[in-house]
């Protein structure tokens, strides 16, 4: 038994090789094409396929907007979402709005063959660079009362380090103001994060917003 995907995305070019690449394998038949989010809301009623290899940058209407009209319309395909966009924000609006799946463009066949197996199986696919934010946002209150006793457990300078550096100030302007050296403030910094688990800046403003440590402007 085939499963029949409909192609969704406005460059002519990626939905050739798509299809080339799929009808390549025995399991899966291209039924149809979309190069508008409004073309793929009127093909997916008329064609009813199995599997919807959707874009995010359409247009007419994005295929972001397209998803929860998608869902009613098709409510038993499973909607895999291709696309460049690597933003933690589209993941997740895509994910809300009833995606089973978002690989990015650069993946390579192989691993796009293995996306559209695992979603049509019931699992839900991530590209592997971007499973990360999904732990993050999943992270147990518990996980979050952890992280708050260990910032509890940091020395008071390196409170005061990392919550200049969630800021957004430079170790070079925090060992001025501090009268230290910026490597004496890098050290600080590292052991602070490393104590807290965290690798990234980005990753201390989200921990010190959510923990109340500094405030949106």
């Amino acid at each position: 038994m085939t499963t029949s995907v409909l192609l969704a995305d406005d460059h002519a070019v990626l939905r050739s090789g798509l299809r080339l690449l799929l009808t390549s394998q025995s399991e899966y038949e291209v039924i149809g094409e979309a190069s508008s989010g409004t073309e793929t809301l009127s093909l997916a009623e008329k064609l009813q396929p199995d599997l919807i290899l959707l874009d995010l940058s359409m247009p007419a209407l994005s295929g972001l907007d397209a998803l929860p009209t998608l869902r009613k319309l098709v409510p038993s395909a499973r909607i895999l979402i291709l696309t460049m966009h690597d933003d933690p924000q589209y993941l997740r609006q895509a994910l809300k709005y009833g995606a089973s799946g978002y690989v990015l463009k650069k993946a390579a066949d192989a691993e796009l063959l293995s996306a559209m197996r695992a979603v049509l199986r019931g699992e839900v696919y991530v590209h592997p660079s971007m499973t990360r934010i999904l732990l993050e946002d999943l992270l147990p209150e518990s996980q979050s009362a952890e992280k708050e006793d260990t910032w509890d457990s940091l020395s008071e300078r390196e409170k005061e380090v990392l919550k200049m550096v969630a800021l957004g100030h430079t170790s070079a302007e925090i060992a001025d103001q501090l009268s230290l050296s910026a490597k004496t403030i890098e050290t600080y910094r590292a052991r602070g994060l490393e104590k807290l688990g965290l690798r990234t800046r980005a990753a201390l403003v989200k921990f010190a917003l959510q923990e109340g440590l500094i405030k949106r402007d």
